[in-house]
């Protein structure tokens, strides 16, 4: 006996009639309506983001999680690391509800907002080493973009749609798991405004990198040419809108300007009480006190500022933090320098008079903990151009009394001592 067809046709999913105001598209055994074809899409694009990412819920490291991982890498800024540990973790958790909302309802009833970072710090500090391992834990993709180079669309220089290409090709041009990354925008006090006046002329690499800024921090839509070979096949977009944006740099002159804020004014005449101190100041104590308006007077437009809400302040590091730094990461530069002269059957041993001489060096040419490198280079160059030796030896890095860096060599009879010392 035949089946008897309906006499209207209906959705397969949500079972809704045809009708002119709901048309449906006919398959091979049913029907859907666009309704059911704008849920399913939603729903196969958590998919492909869960895919991509590899970042489940679960997996979503907690605050003291993160907090504890950095600390084997960056050596003090405990504020910091908690404000970026807070920050990340909210952010990625947010993804993820969104995620969870797209597939079990197709609407989620509280849209969270995404939480840009803006760090600040004398150079030296560990802001790009911050960012860059906050992305390895977290497991996404990330690139490193200069706001020197950047300039307004339509000038001479790099427009600021190419930070995006830099993510995609971190991500091996995969764009869904490139939309959950990680920017981390480096030198952003270089794109201060330059002119507070009205001289009509564009400040096409200060305020208009800025505004230019503004929709990509936010969520946009870029488009990038499909690159196959050396040839240009059409067009693919990434939505920035999950991306998240830290922006760093040294904002010279940043805490003078909070401390004449916050300190009360001094007090001139007979009743001004004396100041023993003078004019030296702890600008430690300023950092947790800097606000958005401070950012402004720096030369930042408040809709710029708006779109990083979350402000991280580093502090300037001392001769103890950067002896730390030499010893105790797990990628130290002392470990380092180990490893490389064992490769060569040599040890070498670095005492606490030579680092400390190491520190003040960094310090006072004011490169921070950037600085480190190039002074060990210079100690210990003659000795690694000599590399291997043909018998093993053990090095000692010494500082004499006038405060030089010598590097002294002893002749041993095994070359088994060399692996174990840099070992430990």
């Amino acid at each position: 006996m035949p089946t008897e067809v309906p006499s209207v046709s209906c959705c397969s999913f949500c079972g809704a009639p045809q009708s002119p105001g709901t048309p449906l598209i006919a398959g091979q055994d049913g029907f859907i309506c666009e309704a059911c074809v704008q849920c399913a899409h939603r729903v196969v694009s958590a998919w492909g983001s869960r895919r991509a990412t590899g970042n489940p819920r679960g997996d979503v490291p907690t605050p003291k999680r993160i907090k504890a991982q950095l600390d084997e890498y960056v050596i003090g800024q405990e504020a910091a690391k908690r404000v970026l540990a807070v920050a990340v973790y909210n952010h990625y958790q947010r993804l993820e509800t969104q995620l969870q909302s797209q597939v079990a309802a197709g609407e989620q009833s509280v849209e969270l907002e995404k939480s840009n970072v803006l760090l600040f710090g004398p150079t030296g500090s560990g802001k790009t080493l911050l960012a860059k391992k906050l992305a390895q834990l977290v497991g996404v993709p990330f690139a490193v973009a200069d706001a020197t180079t950047l300039t307004q669309a339509g000038y001479v220089g790099e427009d600021v749609d190419t930070i995006i290409h830099r993510l995609l090709d971190a991500a091996g041009g995969d764009v869904s798991r490139a939309e959950w990354g990680i920017i981390y925008i480096d030198e952003i006090d270089k794109i201060a405004r330059r002119s507070q006046g009205a001289t009509g002329v564009r400040d096409i690499s200060g305020e208009g990198v800025q505004q230019a800024l503004l929709k990509l921090v936010e969520g946009h839509r870029v488009a990038i040419p499909k690159q196959k070979g050396k040839e240009r096949e059409g067009k693919e977009y990434v939505d920035t809108s999950n991306i998240l944006f830290i922006a760093g740099g040294a904002f010279e002159g940043l805490l003078e300007n909070v401390a004449k804020r916050v300190r009360p004014a001094k007090r001139i005449g007979f009743g001004a009480a004396s100041d023993a101190s003078g004019d030296q100041d702890d600008w430690s104590a300023y950092v947790a006190q800097v606000e958005n308006r401070d950012f402004r007077s720096f030369g930042f437009i408040p809709e710029f500022l708006g779109r990083f809400p979350v402000l991280a302040g580093l502090e300037e590091l001392d001769e103890s933090a950067l002896v730390k730094i030499l010893r105790e990461p797990k990628n130290a530069l002392t470990r380092q320098y180990q490893v490389l002269f064992a490769q060569g059957g040599t040890s070498i041993e670095f005492t606490t008079p030579a680092l400390e001489r190491v520190a003040r060096v960094a310090l006072d040419a004011g490169t921070g903990a950037r600085g480190l490198r190039s002074v060990l280079e210079r100690a210990l160059l003659p000795t690694m151009f000599e590399l291997p030796f043909e018998e093993s030896a053990h090095c000692v890095l010494t500082c004499d009394g006038n405060g030089d860096l010598t590097l002294e060599r002893v002749e041993t009879e095994t070359k088994e001592r060399a692996p174990q010392l840099a070992a430990g």
